[in-house]
């Protein structure tokens, strides 16, 4: 099925002909000229428009870039904080930073 074939269930109105959806369509034929002037994105968008796009949701940037890297722990201590739910590895991540300053500090 291609984006144009009508959806399962779909039962056409007979009392509509093509040709009252012409005399309604208010979209005509793209020319060459008309596809040439296209652009990707958001150029020709106002303004307040393409900052909404532009904008991307999720969390902020962080000052300080976390680094990714193996680390063998037992499987209590990973089923511990797993079960604390989403965001566990960024409470472990605490756990630990809590640790490194108590390590410094001695």
């Amino acid at each position: 099925m291609t984006d144009s074939d009508p959806k399962p269930g779909y039962v056409p109105n007979p009392h509509y002909t093509q040709q009252d959806w012409d005399a309604v369509s208010d979209n005509p034929p793209l020319t060459a000229e008309d596809l040439a002037q296209f652009r990707p994105g958001t150029e020709g968008m106002p303004p307040e428009m393409a900052a909404a796009f532009k904008s991307r949701g999720g969390r902020p940037k962080s000052a300080v870039k976390r680094v990714p890297i193996s680390l063998r722990v037992e499987p209590e201590v990973l089923e511990a904080f797993r079960a604390t739910g989403p965001g566990w590895q960024s409470r472990m991540n605490e756990a630990l930073a809590e640790a490194a300053r108590k390590l410094k500090a001695a």
